[in-house]
């Protein structure tokens, strides 16, 4: 006989009623009727074409056929139950993160081998995408996202409110040293940017001038990596430029930082428990974040 012959619900009430010692106890535990245990252990017996219980006045009886079949079907149920319990167990392993390609490459990355470092148990999958996923539809976790906070039902934890400022290579800031000077510096333009070089020029107390036409791209990546290159001028904020101001391959020539009205959110799902995985991430991405704050004071001025 083949296994697929027998019907597996019908296998599970024969090992519950069995282990347990009744019809109800093993209905109880299976969420359906005493009746329909009976129904499934006696539809078993039928098409396995042995009688598993004896009916006796004081209940069911495995039969000596039963108690060596039985004892089979535990031990099967406990291997499956084992599996599925590693099935979960790897799925608590996994923490899946979506965020920007942007704060991924320049910020994220870099710093990831000390969450591995912490946390070896835990498998970080990164999704690298611009996409405002839905955590309630999704494996997502975490998600880091750029904004004002304000996105229905999620929790929202403010990581980093958003300063804007000029940045360039150290031979581009040797010809700009006033906000005036950017006339005539080429500036390196992100298409898809969410803040404006107004912002700035009003923060530094400054009239806005009309800059030359440089390269446009539509990743704010691109144009830190063609601002490194001294292609020109660009407007960058604390996180994706820390690390370039800190180590000088780009300079914040004029000291002087906007509020952009912005921030970086790291967003969870709004209801429910959260996972200790996630509050790890959690406690350990503002570790970060304020570690790169405390460098990144002098590297802001003008020569790193």
């Amino acid at each position: 006989m083949k296994l697929n012959a027998v019907h597996l619900n019908g296998l599970r009430a024969v090992e519950a009623t069995a282990r347990l010692g009744s019809l109800q106890k093993a209905a109880e535990e299976l969420g359906v009727s005493a009746s329909a245990v009976s129904q499934q252990v006696g539809r078993t017996e039928a098409q396995i074409g042995q009688a598993v219980f004896e009916r006796t006045t004081s209940g069911l009886r495995p039969t000596v056929f039963g108690s060596e079949f039985v004892a089979r079907l535990s031990a099967g149920f406990r291997d499956l139950e084992a599996a599925v319990a590693l099935a979960e167990r790897a799925k608590a392993c996994v923490l899946a993160v979506s965020v920007a390609p942007a704060f991924a490459s320049k910020w994220l990355l870099p710093r990831l081998s000390r969450h591995f470092s912490r946390y070896p148990d835990v498998i970080l999958r990164i999704d690298a995408s611009t996409r405002l996923v839905d955590l309630d539809r999704s494996e997502t976790d975490v998600a880091i996202r750029m904004g004002d906070g304000r996105w229905p039902g999620v929790r929202s934890d403010l990581l980093i409110a958003q300063e804007i400022f000029p940045v360039c290579s150290p031979e581009v800031a040797a010809t700009v040293q006033k906000p005036a000077d950017l006339a005539s510096a080429s500036v390196i333009v992100d298409e898809y940017s969410m803040f404006s070089w107004e912002q700035w020029f009003r923060a530094a107390g400054a009239e806005p001038v009309e800059m030359r036409p440089g390269a446009r791209f539509s990743d704010p990546m691109l144009c830190l990596d063609s601002a490194i290159a001294g292609h020109g001028v660009t407007l960058a904020w604390q996180l994706l430029a820390a690390d370039a101001l800190a180590d000088g391959r780009l300079v914040a020539p004029f000291g002087v930082r906007a509020v952009s009205g912005l921030g970086y959110y790291m967003v969870t799902r709004a209801n429910g428990p959260e996972h200790r995985k996630v509050t790890q991430f959690r406690n350990w991405i503002h570790e970060e974040i304020a570690a790169t704050i405390e460098q990144f004071g002098p590297a802001i001025c003008a020569g790193g």
